[in-house]
């Protein structure tokens, strides 16, 4: 088969990382530049992305179309994208949650939903994220083939629509939820002057989160993407009959984070007092 060309939708820092790696196996890559900010543009010009002036434009010449945007975005682009009867293979690779997922593919009659859930960092410096797939085999299949031998391993889950989808969100709900009550922990054992000693006991133990508290800079200043993931999780939740509070207070907890939005300089002890006094 030839190879395909590729349309990223809304080219943020996974997106274009992403992009740039099916550009491996792809006659091009496309992004749009319509309504985009100044960081995107930079990001898909360093990472070698083709720019067309429209989403129609995009679409008319996109065999495959990948979506990577915030989850409360992600219908309005599959509505958008539907509008134009897009009808080559649409990658619905937003940490959004399984019904969502299935009434993205419902809006898009003409095109063949895959179902994509990333479980990583973004593909650069030596990261290798996996890319969980899921729908119809054929679809699949081509988004292994556009993938193979790139830093985004692909890995195909089943034929079901919401697969990939829900292996995404209960990865997260763990992942990132531990992320919050490390927060929460060192905050606690710092007003009472016993934080380096919390560090000593968790270091004792393997793999444990409480081990590294600088992370809790990095929860902050990425906690306007993961509320609304969380709050995902927890309507998966909701739909499978399990309790969601504890989901909906860490997403609670992240919003108190919300002024410092991708801050590279943010410090453990100016997050944990953003957390004390939003």
């Amino acid at each position: 088969m030839d190879q395909p060309t590729v349309g990223i939708l809304h080219p943020g820092s996974m997106g274009a990382a992403v992009a740039a790696c099916a550009a491996t196996n792809a006659a091009a890559v496309l992004w749009c530049e319509d309504g985009r900010s100044a960081a995107s543009v930079e990001r898909a010009v360093g990472f070698g992305l083709t720019p067309v002036s429209t989403l129609a434009e995009l679409l008319d010449r996109s065999d495959i179309v990948i979506s990577l945007c915030p989850p409360a975005a992600a219908e309005d682009l599959a509505r958008a994208v539907a509008g134009h009867s897009f009808a080559g293979v649409y990658v619905e690779a937003n940490a959004i949650n399984p019904e969502r997922t299935q009434r993205i593919a419902a809006l898009l009659p003409d095109a063949t939903v895959a179902d994509g859930g990333v479980v990583g960092s973004p593909p650069v410096g030596g990261k290798t994220p996996t890319l969980y797939l899921s729908g119809p085999a054929d679809a699949t299949a081509r988004i292994e083939t556009l993938f193979a031998d790139t830093a985004v391993q692909a890995a195909v889950l089943g034929t079901e629509v919401g697969q990939a989808s829900a292996l995404k969100l209960s990865y997260a709900s763990f992942q990132k939820a531990s992320r919050v009550l490390v927060a929460l922990a060192v905050g606690m054992a710092r007003e009472h002057g016993v934080d380096q000693e919390l560090i000593k006991v968790a270091s004792r133990r393997t793999d444990s989160y409480l081990s590294e508290p600088q992370y809790v800079a990095k929860t902050a200043a990425r906690a306007w993407r993961w509320g609304p993931e969380l709050e995902e999780a927890a309507d998966t939740l909701a739909a499978a009959g399990l309790p969601t509070e504890m989901l909906r207070a860490a997403a609670a907890t992240l919003a108190r984070w919300h002024g410092v939005k991708d801050d590279s300089e943010l410090t453990l002890a100016d997050a944990l007092e953003r957390l004390a006094q939003p």
